[in-house]
């Protein structure tokens, strides 16, 4: 169990120290960027964007190569990436030379081979609180990064804010081959759980549920880059807030949404009340937008419309995957999963690149009115989405001559089951609340 939980916490390191480095820009790219060569509103929104087009491209194939090859490696490579795309960044005194290094930064996508390592290193009852932790972190690392980003840009410009972020890639290399265990077979094998399944692209990309949480998802980071080409200006130059202060400003904000939150959190969860928070949280974010767009003129009304849109950003981060891993069928949630971050990177390089566009030839104002025209598209295609039905994935070890599948799925409580016998593997979709565990034990002779 120790060794679990070293796994765990050092692999949630590594992730937290990428999403650190890739989310510290955010706050500032538009604030410092025009000291570059060619730097314009457009190609700053491109340089904001330009890792997600990237990371889209590879974190699959990074998995699968994973898969062939070994975790270790495969994240050593991606972290080295990530290094020398941040050391390019740093150097640049050109907008093009910026690109590339955040085009870099994206390349070196780890993320599918970390959660991949993850279910290496952990047994399958331990997983589902092991991939929590990750998530947590990545949760952690934007609301360090939004804190961050503006201290450091503050005190050595977005050069030093790049170089800060190589510094911490290659401290995650050293906790890569120093403190993260190595597992126990030198190269990985798939797990259906965690990592994309070739085979089973086509029928999850063709899912009418995971296709509306897809379109939700890169809706959601669009949003959120094209908002973020404009609020640190507004920020600066419509109120006065100097870009020093700025920090205290998303510090405060983002705590109080972190409280706000909590409560629909729990109504969603405990209620069973899941599409109509977010179906409210996805409403709201609009009209954060929209305010936004029509009203920016005074501290107080901005200060509160962003706090309502970090509510809104906030519960529908948290609450996607949660989605995506209650609607994907049986065996098909780490396939579900790959899909559904590519849909995420792809809304972020359109959020950032179109953003800028629309800010070098309209204004703030433009870009926020077509943010909220692409959450009022998402709510409405939300609203068809079914209720989703509250199951948990569990996966569990029985051996490749396993039969009883249809013994399986008679038990209180299960709602699918998938035998794979070439790993050994049962995946089972379950009803917590209605699951009879000592039936299910019974009949997959082994404890659940």
């Amino acid at each position: 169990m120790h060794s679990q939980v070293k796994s765990v916490a050092s692999l949630s390191l590594l992730y937290a120290f990428r999403m650190l480095g890739l989310f510290m820009v955010l706050p500032v790219m538009m604030l410092y960027g025009d000291g570059y060569a060619g730097a314009t509103p457009f190609l700053l929104g491109v340089a904001l964007g330009a890792y997600g087009l990237t990371q889209a491209v590879f974190q699959i194939p990074l998995g699968l190569l994973s898969d062939l090859f070994g975790r270790k490696p495969v994240i050593l490579i991606g972290l080295l990436i990530f290094a020398i795309g941040s050391l390019v960044a740093g150097s640049a005194t050109s907008i093009e030379g910026l690109i590339i290094g955040r085009a870099l930064q994206g390349a070196g996508a780890i993320a599918s081979a970390i959660m991949a390592m993850v279910a290496d290193l952990t047994t399958e009852d331990n997983r589902t609180k092991a991939m929590a932790a990750i998530g947590a972190s990545i949760g952690l690392s934007f609301s360090i990064a939004m804190v961050l980003g503006p201290v450091l840009a503050s005190v050595a410009g977005l050069s030093g804010v790049f170089f800060v972020t190589c510094g911490l890639a290659l401290l995650g290399v050293l906790v890569l081959l120093f403190v993260v265990p190595k597992p126990a077979q030198p190269a990985g094998k798939s797990h259906r759980d965690s990592g994309a399944i070739p085979a089973l692209m086509g029928k999850t990309a063709q899912n009418p549920q995971l296709l509306r949480l897809n379109l939700g998802i890169f809706s959601l980071h669009f949003v959120l880059m094209s908002a973020f080409v404009v609020v640190p200006r507004i920020l600066e130059s419509g109120l006065g807030i100097a870009r020093e202060s700025h920090w205290h400003i998303y510090l405060g904000l983002l705590l109080g949404a972190l409280i706000i939150m909590m409560p629909f959190m729990m109504l969603a969860e405990r209620k069973r009340m899941v599409k109509q928070v977010f179906l409210l949280a996805i409403f709201l974010l609009g009209v954060a937008l929209v305010a936004l767009a029509l009203w920016h003129a005074t501290a107080m009304v901005v200060i509160t419309l962003l706090l309502l849109f970090f509510v809104a950003f906030n519960l529908l981060e948290a609450t996607l995957p949660s989605l995506v891993s209650k609607v994907a069928p049986a065996g098909a949630k780490g396939t579900a999963m790959g899909l559904y971050s590519t849909s995420q990177f792809l809304g972020a390089f359109a959020g950032g690149t179109l953003g800028g566009w629309l800010l070098e030839q309209h204004s703030a104002t433009a870009v926020l009115f077509v943010a909220a025209t692409v959450t009022a598209v998402w709510l409405l295609v939300a609203i068809f989405m079914q209720a989703p039905r509250y199951l948990t994935s569990i996966c569990i070890n029985v051996g490749g001559d396993f039969a009883r599948t249809p013994a399986v799925l008679s038990v209180t409580g299960v709602a699918e089951a998938l035998m794979v016998p070439e790993e050994g593997l049962l995946y089972l979709k379950v009803d917590r609340q209605a699951l009879d565990q000592q039936q299910l034990a019974h009949v997959v002779g082994t404890e659940v």
